[in-house]
């Protein structure tokens, strides 16, 4: 298993060897063990899964607050999606800066996503599924999001602004302003 720190160093580019041979393939994962020793070792207490059947859909940026915040483990096991990290710590270092990476299928890279970041992810295929493993249960009360295309964080999506698919949800959440105090550093 390859675990590869970003430019943000609480996030990680995880890829787990694949073994192929003329039946197909075999892969390991997640491996609590191998998580911890790179520092990664909080429990996982849900798994969630999304379909997205077009390019372009933009699913985030969300959060949820303490004490339900989510750390997350997201991969793609068909198409292809640009995954993002926005540290959203008041006092951290790199404040409302990102982090992004392709997964897909094909590269079989997951993303770690720690408590205390905001995440979300566009499609670049059609027909698109995304599993993620969480930290926290889900709570709808401590649920918060931030505008995908915010300007205060200038992410560099890959898809042009019009050929983007939300949610109505999304496309009503707030700008990056909204998150200071969301969470504290460290």
């Amino acid at each position: 298993m390859k675990i590869e720190f970003l430019a943000i160093p609480e996030v990680a580019l995880i890829t787990p060897p694949r073994f192929q041979d003329n039946r197909g393939f075999f892969s390991e994962t997640y491996n609590a063990e191998r998580l911890k020793e790179a520092g990664i070792h909080l429990p996982f207490v849900q798994d969630n899964q999304s379909l997205s059947t077009q390019r372009g859909v933009v699913r985030g940026l969300h959060c949820q607050l303490a004490p339900y915040a989510q750390g997350k483990l997201v991969r793609c096991t068909q198409g292809s999606i640009w995954d993002v990290a926005i540290d959203a710590r008041t006092g951290s270092p790199t404040y409302g800066q990102w982090v992004g990476a392709e997964l897909s299928a094909d590269n079989w890279s997951q993303l770690w996503v720690p408590p205390g970041f905001l995440h979300g992810f566009c499609t670049l295929t059609d027909n698109v599924m995304v599993q993620y493993k969480c930290t926290g249960l889900f709570n709808k009360a401590s649920e918060r999001a931030v505008r995908w295309d915010c300007k205060d964080l200038a992410i560099d999506w890959p898809i042009k602004k019009e050929e983007t698919i939300l949610s109505e949800k999304d496309a009503q959440n707030p700008g990056f302003s909204e998150a200071k105090g969301w969470f504290s550093y460290p």
